[in-house]
């Protein structure tokens, strides 16, 4: 637990300081960091845990939660409680890459990555999919759910890693990528408290802002990862899979969800609340998660 402090403090909090004084600095930092760095990453990170086809009943798993919870929001009673599309996507689509990935690093075995690689991999897929016609009502092509993918860097990290693991490479490249891998991480975690300096100096977070959200933040921060222990729990999950993806759906309000409502022009101020005001409170919340799965054994 000191670990995980450790880490996301003092980048998250470094990161919200720069963002605030050099606001320019993520738009800098952000385009290397994500086409060059984070699959890079996530490539040596996954082949220090091994690929295997166990991470299939995690996808599954992350599917069945993520997707089942859209469909519930489409229910007239969850809509009174949610009634922007932003907050219904806001609420179920988790910040796994930047945030989930470093919990998992700190507290969990490196066997545990490759599940919460996939749970991101498949959270993008969902997000980029049911996104933009949820928030804008506009429909995506299959052309340019393609192109999301395919420009994903968790896809392009597990990717690498695969083709990495069916040569004798492997176990050198995963023994060079490590701590490369550890310092893009940190990097990451610097360049989300970028983005919420950034949010914070710009005004579009706010008190009245934050009040309307709170629905979806209990969404997101409690009963999103209750759910995933249930049904890690029904399917008889190993201790190692269930933690793993319950701290991932504990992860805060994905950035994705503030950049679809950016590219539509619609309920941004709400997307940038969620997202900074969930990011916050997950640094008391998946410290809480971590020690009652600890307590469940």
């Amino acid at each position: 637990m000191l670990q995980l402090m450790l880490e996301l403090l003092p980048c998250l909090g470094f990161g919200l300081l720069f963002g605030w004084h050099r606001p320019l600095w993520p738009v800098r930092l952000a385009p290397p960091l994500v086409r060059f760095g984070v699959p890079l990453s996530i490539a040596g990170l996954v082949l220090r845990s091994g690929v295997h086809w166990d991470v299939l009943g995690a996808a599954l798993l992350t599917l069945g939660l993520i997707g089942g919870s859209l469909l519930l929001l489409l229910w007239p009673l969850w809509r009174r409680w949610l009634p922007w599309g932003v907050t219904r996507l806001g609420a179920v689509t988790g910040n796994t890459g930047y945030f989930g990935v470093p919990v998992v690093l700190a507290l969990l075995p490196p066997a545990g990555l490759a599940f919460a690689v996939i749970y991101d991999i498949v959270g993008s897929l969902i997000t980029w999919t049911v996104g933009p016609p949820l928030i804008s009502g506009a429909r995506i092509s299959g052309r340019s759910l393609v192109a999301h993918l395919v420009r994903s860097p968790s896809v392009q990290g597990m990717t690498l890693a695969v083709l990495l693991q069916l040569t004798p490479l492997a176990p050198v490249m995963a023994s060079w990528l490590w701590w490369p891998a550890r310092v893009v991480i940190v990097l990451a975690l610097l360049l989300l408290g970028m983005r919420l300096g950034v949010m914070l100096r710009s005004g579009e977070v706010n008190a009245p802002a934050l009040e309307v959200l709170r629905p979806a933040l209990l969404a997101k921060l409690l009963l999103l990862p209750a759910v995933m222990w249930a049904l890690a729990a029904i399917t008889a999950q190993p201790a190692l899979v269930r933690d793993v993806l319950v701290l991932q759906a504990a992860a805060p309000t994905a950035i994705s969800v503030l950049l679809i409502a950016e590219a539509s022009s619609r309920d941004v101020s709400e997307a940038a609340g969620l997202v900074f005001a969930s990011t916050l409170l997950a640094l008391f919340s998946v410290p809480l998660w971590w020690l009652l799965l600890q307590a469940l054994g």
